[in-house]
């Protein structure tokens, strides 16, 4: 969830709660005024009527008037129980039908006798009034989520602009490439400091970039000379006579292991410029002819290792450079043949859709997580454990999609184009 969603979720929430709470306030205090004020007019009818009494020494006629309703009611002097408050339902007789009141009841002496009386007033219009506030509170509430969502949606939006610019250039930001990031004149402070520190950011990347760059074809131009000048003096030595059988041992280890740091060199170099998008020359690549290319090249150490491989293609035409796509093959099929078992089957799969490599092997899966990390390789392999991860960034760069699986004792490696 997007930070300004979350923003506006939160802010909406706790402004429904503060309104809603407010709003069971007021109707709370308005009730209280309303109620007081019915009250008040209980008690200054109860002093009329106490008045009269006092004057003519009787009560005044029972009356029911529109809004208003007085009675009487002769008790005993045990029945009495001091004057109260209540809300009560009564029947207006004019109207015919029952409506909520509030009464008050007390007790006045006349003539020696107690009368229980009760007056009552009608709580129509002042429930009325309070229902009218209610959907006014209502109404309020719900303007007021209203503008603050629309405030939120394209005020608030309009505010985070400069910090939505700022990460879409972030998020397209190449090393290799010649573009700057450009920030956007803002008066918030803090999106100001934002912008500042990724632009200082991108600049120091970009210059340890180029130093890491030059140092890296620098170092490997560098080793690649004395390589070839070792090469070449070995091959110059191993042509001349009289070494004997340990001499001869000792050359051809250090043979061997300059030509594995030759192969070191040259695969770092290559995943290099792999990352670094440096090797460009993209074309139309026939994948069925070149797969059949690569059969017919492996096919002497194929036989040699009794494997029997078979083919399944479909025409498929990719665009990339013809140089990675014959190191992406290569990879992938000497991966198979090198990691397969004696008299062990290949099945190469391509249609429109993926391209499949499957190989008999050990019967154990690899670990997923690593196993196209660079310098991963089992116990059993003789490899330098790069040429799996130079076949995953290759299909980065051309956005296809490389996965391994282990099913019934085959390994997959399969390419979602």
């Amino acid at each position: 969830m997007k930070l300004a969603s979350q923003y506006n979720k939160v802010n909406l929430f706790i402004s429904l709660i503060v309104l809603i709470l407010t709003g069971v306030i007021y109707y709370v205090v308005i009730h209280f005024i309303l109620t007081e004020k019915l009250d008040r007019d209980l008690r200054i009818e109860e002093d009329e009527i106490s008045s009269y009494a006092k004057s003519y020494r009787k009560l005044p006629l029972p009356a029911d008037f529109h809004d208003q309703k007085v009675s009487y009611r002769l008790v005993k002097k045990k029945d009495t129980n001091g004057r109260k408050f209540s809300n009560c339902v009564y029947l207006n007789e004019k109207e015919n039908e029952k409506e909520p009141g509030r009464s008050l009841v007390t007790y006045l002496q006349v003539n020696h006798q107690i009368f229980e009386v009760t007056i009552i007033k009608s709580r129509s219009e002042a429930e009325g009034l309070i229902k009218i506030i209610f959907l006014i509170s209502l109404v309020i509430i719900a303007f007021l989520l209203l503008a603050l969502f629309l405030i939120n949606r394209f005020l608030l939006s309009n505010l985070w602009r400069p910090f939505y610019n700022i990460l879409e250039q972030i998020k397209t930001f190449n090393l290799s490439g010649k573009s700057e990031i450009n920030t956007e004149l803002t008066k918030i402070d803090e999106f100001t400091e934002l912008n500042e520190a990724v632009s200082s950011m991108s600049q120091r990347v970009k210059q340890d970039y180029k130093e890491l760059k030059s140092f890296t074809d620098n170092a490997s131009h560098e080793m690649m000379t004395p390589l070839a000048v070792i090469n070449s003096k070995l091959d110059t030595l191993l042509q001349t006579e009289g070494f004997n059988d340990q001499q001869g041992e000792l050359i051809e280890d250090i043979y061997l292991a300059v030509g594995r740091l030759s192969r070191l060199s040259h695969s770092l170099l290559l995943l290099a410029k792999i990352e670094n998008n440096l090797i460009k020359n993209e074309e139309l690549i026939d994948l069925k002819e070149l797969l059949n290319q690569k059969s017919r090249q492996f096919q002497e150490l194929i036989q040699s290792n009794e494997i029997s491989i078979s083919l399944s293609l479909e025409e498929k035409m990719v665009s990339m450079s013809k140089y990675l796509a014959d190191i992406l093959i290569n990879n992938l099929m000497s991966n198979a043949i090198r990691h397969n078992l004696k008299s062990g089957q290949i099945k190469v799969l391509l249609n429109s859709e993926r391209l499949v490599f499957s190989n008999t092997g050990i019967a154990e899966t690899l670990d997923q997580t690593r196993a196209f990390e660079r310098f991963n390789k089992t116990n059993s392999s003789e490899g330098m454990g790069l040429g799996l991860a130079i076949s995953r960034q290759i299909c980065n760069l051309y956005h296809f999609k490389l996965s391994y699986r282990y099913e019934k004792g085959e390994h997959f490696f399969t390419i979602e184009f």
